[in-house]
């Protein structure tokens, strides 16, 4: 007798089945609970009121035709008010509803989605694809060639079973006439006899006009009446026979082939001949065995395969991937070693090139800014083809510095000691220019010719050059201090005016430069200039009247004037109330 589960285990399935179930429900929030399960949560409702609400809901459901919102009749029956159960629904299931109108069922799918959306996409490395595409495409590859050849197979199988009991048949029909037509039993039983030896035949049947059985491979069934086959299907009919399969009552499955038995064109009977078909099962049973076997070491194979040509093409990218980041992050000196004589390798070839071309073109960045000043790298860098580059005219003052005498102190001195105290003095020049927003043109011999205005315009591009051959000049004195005697040789001359600016050369060679009558004044003005001494012009005082301190000198003609030129010495300037902005 059946034991019937006490109230204890039944209770016990119950919690088990509840804890089971509180696992599949999604978090956070709780999507799957309905609006009654989170207001009966909150205890906003009581069971019983619940059970009361739902019962209102489904006669209005068959009253109107249509579905009226849970909450709404919750409502309704004064339950509990609207405001407390749109809070409820908005802390549960994170959303902000106003009312108990709004698409609460849309915004909560809403929510679901994004939370979907917001996990992290699945990351599958791609010898792992690679292996993935790899057994898909072996496996369905198998799948089809075996489906096919196994269906032409069995095909071919039964249509030479077919064959054979023609064969039974044909041999039967042709020697039963006149034994059936003379009633000979003991004649036909053994013609059957002869054929029962043949492999796959079941049976053999002669039977009369009448239907009575003649013959027999069960002797048993001689002289009665034939009874048709049970589960007969799709009867077919070929030339003069047909034939069908069916389920013997022994589970065999056989192939029944008829024939009629006529002589001089009056049938005397029929010959049933039956072949068993399983063996076809039991040949594709095996055949589809040693494909499944087949397909697992094939499978084998591919996975070995797929693997490593898996790594052989990620390793690349993984090597690709960091270069990538070191190029990223300015280290254009990383290579990528991989020894391989294709489309990697080539890409490879071509990422160590570019790494190179880069590195280059930093270090050309950085050798332009050391004389051009960074403000001016930043706009070359962002608009090389600018039209400033291409010529014009603007306002800008020249600075020119020079050492005096330094020709006899080269004669004196070791070509080592001369391009150190050179070197030293082109790093303060440059130095000071730079720090007040100018750049340096060139360098000519021992010269150093600066420019303030262009092709960075600051409205106190003149003022910005004085300070600058002043910072110059005192550090120059510093460094005689230091035992560098040839430091404080140097004469400056600055002029301010109109000059052309741009790109001049031929086109294997172009610098960008300034020219024209204020640059050469400004160069003979620093030929005026004496050690230590900073020479202005007439249009760099009237600019600065106000904040430096000049001594006047005497007017002086100067290569390329016809009229003299006036000239000041600047002796120092006034410091500004407020800081500067250079930008």
């Amino acid at each position: 007798m059946r034991k019937i589960p006490s109230i204890k285990t039944t209770t016990d399935q119950n919690i088990f089945l509840s804890k089971i179930k509180n696992m599949f429900r999604k978090s956070p929030g709780g999507y799957s609970m309905t609006i009654g399960e989170v207001l009966r949560k909150r205890e906003i409702v009581t069971e019983e009121q619940l059970q009361d609400a739902l019962r209102v809901q489904k006669e209005k459901l068959n009253s109107l035709g249509r579905a009226v919102r849970l909450g709404q009749i919750i409502v309704e029956l004064g339950y509990a008010s609207e405001e407390e159960l749109v809070d409820a629904v908005n802390q549960e299931y994170e959303i902000s509803v106003e009312s108990l109108k709004d698409d609460i069922k849309g915004l909560v799918k809403e929510r679901r989605g994004s939370f979907v959306e917001g996990l992290p996409a699945p990351r599958i490395p791609i010898w792992l694809q690679l292996f993935g595409a790899t057994i898909f495409i072996i496996i369905i590859t198998i799948f089809l060639l075996s489906f096919v050849t196994l269906r032409q197979q069995k095909e071919r199988l039964y249509r030479q079973t077919i064959k054979i009991g023609r064969v039974s048949l044909n041999y039967f029909t042709s020697n039963a006439s006149v034994p059936l037509l003379n009633d000979n039993i003991l004649r036909l039983n053994t013609l059957i006899k002869d054929a029962a030896a043949v492999e796959g035949l079941i049976y053999a049947i002669i039977i009369d006009h009448n239907r009575i059985v003649k013959a027999h491979t069960d002797i048993r069934k001689i002289e009665t009446t034939f009874e048709n086959f049970n589960n007969v299907k799709d009867v077919k009919k070929e030339q003069d026979f047909t034939y069908f399969d069916y389920i013997s009552a022994s589970g065999e499955h056989i192939l029944n082939l008829t024939r009629p038995i006529v002589f001089k064109e009056k049938t005397l009977g029929e010959v049933h001949v039956g072949v068993s078909i399983d063996f076809i099962k039991k040949l594709i049973n095996k055949e589809r065995l040693t494909i499944i076997l087949l397909t697992f070491f094939i499978v084998l194979i591919g996975v070995a395969i797929a693997i490593l040509l898996g790594f052989r093409f990620s390793k690349p990218l993984s090597h690709l991937v960091l270069a990538t980041q070191e190029i990223g992050a300015g280290n254009y000196r990383h290579k990528i070693v991989l020894a391989r004589n294709d489309e990697l390798g080539n890409l490879a070839t071509a990422f160590n090139r570019m790494g190179s071309e880069l590195w280059k073109n930093s270090l050309m960045q950085k050798s332009f800014g050391k004389y051009v000043g960074s403000e001016v790298l930043d706009m070359i860098m962002a608009d090389p083809e600018s039209a400033w580059l291409k010529g014009r005219k603007n306002e800008a003052t020249i600075v020119f510095t020079d050492i005096r005498g330094f020709t006899s102190y080269s004669e004196a001195n070791e070509p080592e000691i001369i391009v150190e105290r050179l070197n030293e003095y082109f790093e303060i020049a440059t130095r000071s220019i730079q720090d007040h927003d100018g750049y340096v043109d060139k360098f000519i011999g021992d010269a150093v010719l600066g420019v303030f205005g262009v092709p960075i315009y600051h409205p106190d591009h003149v003022e910005r050059a004085v300070r600058a051959a002043l910072d110059m000049q005192e550090k120059f004195q510093q460094e005689k201090e230091n035992g560098k005697d040839i430091l404080q040789s140097v004469g400056i001359g600055i002029n301010t005016g109109v000059v052309v600016s741009g790109n001049i050369g031929s086109a294997n060679k172009m610098e960008y430069t300034v020219i024209g009558d204020s640059v050469n004044v400004a160069s003979r003005l620093n030929g005026l200039a004496k050690s230590g001494e900073i020479i202005i012009s007439k249009s760099v005082f009237d600019h600065l009247s106000e904040l430096i301190d000049v001594e006047v000198r005497s007017q002086q003609y100067v290569k390329g004037k016809s009229e003299p030129v006036e000239t000041f010495k600047v002796l120092g300037i006034k410091e500004k109330r407020h800081a500067r902005d250079r930008k």
